[in-house]
């Protein structure tokens, strides 16, 4: 962008351009990887209920500490991967974006380490927050070299570390025995390791929460936004040691966290078998979905998220995206040369993107 030169913007952020793909209407978006599930008319309903009775009282500030929804994510977390955690392991914020900037603003004095490509948020809050950003290595499948990020986090010693699993945008899982190797190099070099799981609810493998009781190092943040179909109440979260939680609460800024969101979510909570059950019809989708491009004769990288990223098409990646967007389609250019993402939608949204991808290949 051309910025006026009577604006005082710091100058390492002249030359960034703002986060976010791009919102055009489509008669099908698979872009954003949202859940194609809406709520059903019992949490609509029993939302609706708790927002009548909180308004009452929207006069008064809400729970800063929203510890009502941090007790009841304790308790999802506990049901779903076998843990034993309390409010004091988990923090709260509108989204996880918020939860990583307040990570950068906490312990971001020295450098991150991340491994691309991955949530290109990461390296973008780290740039905003004033914290120096290193690309680590992927292999040429876009998996993870363990051993190789091993021996970068000894060489770099970062501060933070960060590891996403399932990979945005690439969908690859790392296996829990790989990220206790990560925790133990990161621990020798006294930082912190990040492991994003936003798309956690969507992988077989087992959860890093697994591993902060005996890691105070390890740090697992997630979001409702995905497995949970909430991304329009933006709520994010993260678990950890106590100590990292406290932490938070120097950076945060004073009731961050809006009565509405805290009581919304904490209803959606209620409702997490119904909503799980919209994940286990989602990875059903997903492998349909693999089936179906690779008959077309694509290729897909190995997903254990909500998405799919793949290749093999003959035409330049974004002419296949502005065609498919012709044909009411909307899915991700991610920047990477020769892939596409597409979002694992309903079986309408499927079937119109695949029919229409037939006729462009």
């Amino acid at each position: 962008m051309n910025w006026p030169t009577w604006l005082p913007l710091r100058k390492d952020l002249t030359p960034l351009t703002p986060y976010g793909a791009p919102q055009i209407p489509a008669q099908v978006s698979l872009n954003t990887n949202e859940n194609p599930y809406s709520p059903s008319p019992a949490l609509q309903n029993a939302i609706a209920d708790v927002v009548l009775k909180v308004s009452a009282q929207l006069n008064r500030y809400p729970d800063r500490d929203a510890n009502e929804l941090r007790k009841k994510l304790a308790g999802y977390i506990n049901s779903t991967s076998n843990v034993n955690l309390t409010l004091d392991n988990i923090w709260a914020a509108n989204g996880s974006n918020e939860i990583i900037q307040s990570i950068f603003l906490a312990f971001g004095q020295g450098s991150a380490l991340g491994f691309t490509p991955s949530y290109l948020m990461h390296p973008l809050i780290a740039k905003v927050c004033g914290t120096n950003w290193i690309d680590g290595e992927r292999n040429a499948d876009f998996s993870l070299n363990v051993e190789l990020a091993i021996e970068q986090i000894v060489q770099v010693k970062p501060a933070l570390t960060f590891i996403t699993t399932p990979n945005n945008p690439t969908g690859g899982s790392v296996s829990i025995l790989q990220i206790k190797l990560l925790a133990d190099a990161v621990a020798k070099v006294n930082g912190l390791l990040i492991v994003d799981e936003a798309y956690a609810e969507f992988s077989s493998e087992d959860s890093a929460v697994t591993l902060v009781a005996n890691n105070p190092h390890v740090v697992v943040t997630r979001t409702m936004s995905k497995a949970f179909a909430f991304a329009g109440a933006r709520v994010g979260y993260m678990v950890c040691n106590r100590a990292v939680k406290d932490a938070m609460m120097l950076v945060r800024l004073p009731y961050h966290l809006s009565a509405l969101t805290q009581a919304a979510a904490s209803v959606a909570i209620d409702f997490k078998d119904e909503l799980l059950g919209y994940v286990s019809e989602l990875i059903r989708a997903r492998e349909t979905l693999t089936a179906q491009l690779n008959a077309l004769g694509l290729n897909v990288v190995p997903s254990s998220a909500n998405f799919i990223l793949f290749t093999g098409f003959n035409a330049e990646a974004s002419k296949l995206w502005h065609e498919l967007l012709g044909k009411g389609v909307l899915i991700r250019d991610v920047g990477l040369p020769g892939y596409l993402r597409v979002t694992v939608g309903n079986e309408a949204e499927n079937t119109l993107f695949i029919t229409a991808l037939k006729e462009l290949i």
